[in-house]
């Protein structure tokens, strides 16, 4: 089949129709000519899985990184910069039914704090797009910055040296699974975590990554395929240090962080700006993000959050930088008092929040709710069930992620 692309789908892919079927097909822009010669269904999409780009459109450009078309990390390099925040507004206004602006990433390479890297048989890289099993063998990644390709380059001299088996993930054989890259933007400490099986590292590893802060070793003793496991043993500094603003925060390799730094200052700003009162409950707390960040401002902060080791690194965080915050173990669905606070933050998952929560919310109704989010249609589906209680007065898009179709959005209600 053979049409002309006509908007992109909320996940980024280009949208064909072929009568009344719509067919989704990667790394294409509107008005891009295609032609599809094989298809395959995920659940009750149909994605295009072989396609031949006939004539681009006049909005296409040149992708910067070489893998594009290939990795399955950015879906939108070919398109300007302008247009994919026009599209991520397009997105949030759906979502919200109401004007959202979009605030630019101030960089939109070298923005990546952080990278997986696969180490496979297949080569040391990313997935290959639409697969889990193969992977695009890679240099550097150029929404990292040029730390990733020396680290990739050492540690290609470390697997020839002593000639170390890379991972099967089909036959679960191997030693070297993942290299973690994570990087401090502001401070420009450096992190390699190098995760694998069960085995023996050669004790000479940590020379071959002289310029780097912190040194990892960390071991998956699962089938699992994530790049994190049990810490083995490290070299340098436990952490690494990353400024945001005024506020410096420690960063482990088992620790979430905002992976954008640039933008996470103005994401940061943007949830101070709509806070009020005193005192602050911070939910879904993780690090302390957000709470020593308001902390640091002037509020008595209270964080809650599930993880015990990021509970840790929160009140580690707060004493690091001597402001009145203090972080505890808690879920989302047994919060019994919301009462006392004058603004509440909620920084929940992808899912949402739990529904026990949106019940206690609607029982105390705090009067200021921010509300974090990185996926627009369970905020949407939430704001919903808020609605009883609460009034949107406030919205502000950020793009944490370019050349992706993701997007961050702050909202401020009022009960």
């Amino acid at each position: 089949m053979e049409g002309r692309i006509e908007g992109l789908a909320e996940n980024g892919l280009g949208i064909l129709k072929d009568g009344r079927r719509k067919i989704y097909v990667p790394f294409t822009a509107p008005g891009d000519r295609v032609r599809v010669t094989k298809l395959r269904r995920i659940k009750r999409i149909l994605i295009a899985e072989e396609f031949e780009l006939i004539e681009g459109s006049g909005i296409r450009i040149e992708p910067r990184c070489p893998y594009f078309g290939l990795c399955g990390g950015c879906l939108l390099q070919h398109v300007p910069y302008r247009e994919q925040l026009s599209f991520k507004r397009s997105v949030l206004e759906k979502a919200l039914d109401m004007d959202v602006s979009v605030i630019p990433s101030p960089k939109i390479f070298g923005h990546r704090n952080r990278v997986d890297v696969v180490i496979s048989t297949k080569g040391v890289g990313f997935r290959r797009y639409g697969t889990w099993w193969d992977v695009v063998d890679i240099e550097s990644c150029p929404v990292f910055g040029e730390a990733s390709g020396r680290v990739l380059r050492s540690l290609r001299d470390f697997m020839a040296d002593f000639n170390l088996p890379a991972y099967g993930i089909r036959e679960n054989s191997g030693f070297l699974r993942y290299i973690v890259i994570r990087e401090g933007k502001f401070t420009g400490e450096l992190m390699v975590n190098l995760v694998t099986k069960e085995g023996s590292l050669p004790g000479e590893f940590p020379e071959y990554f002289p310029y780097a802060t912190s040194i990892y070793w960390s071991v998956n003793r699962s089938e699992s395929d994530v790049s994190y496991g049990d810490v083995e043993r490290f070299w340098g500094a436990e952490f690494i240090r990353e400024t945001l603003g005024d506020v410096t925060y420690l960063i482990h390799p088992n620790s979430f962080f905002q992976t954008n730094s640039y933008q996470a200052v103005n994401l940061l700003k943007t949830v101070a700006s709509l806070a009020e009162g005193e005192m602050v409950l911070d939910l879904y707390s993780g690090v302390g993000t957000f709470g020593v960040y308001l902390a640091k401002r002037g509020f008595k902060v209270r964080g809650i959050e599930v993880n015990p080791f990021a509970v840790r690194m929160a009140n580690l965080n707060s004493e690091l930088n001597s402001v009145e915050a203090e972080f505890e173990v808690g879920e989302d669905r047994k919060v019994e008092d919301l009462n006392g606070y004058d603004t509440v933050i909620v920084d929940p998952p992808r899912a949402g929040l739990h529904p026990r929560l949106v019940k206690r919310l609607l029982k105390d109704k705090p009067e200021n709710l921010i509300y974090v989010s990185c996926n627009p249609r369970t905020l949407s589906m939430n704001l919903r069930e808020l609605r009883g209680a609460y009034r949107l007065e406030e919205a502000v898009g950020l793009d944490m992620f370019p050349h992706t179709p993701h997007v961050e959005v702050v909202v401020k209600l009022k009960g």
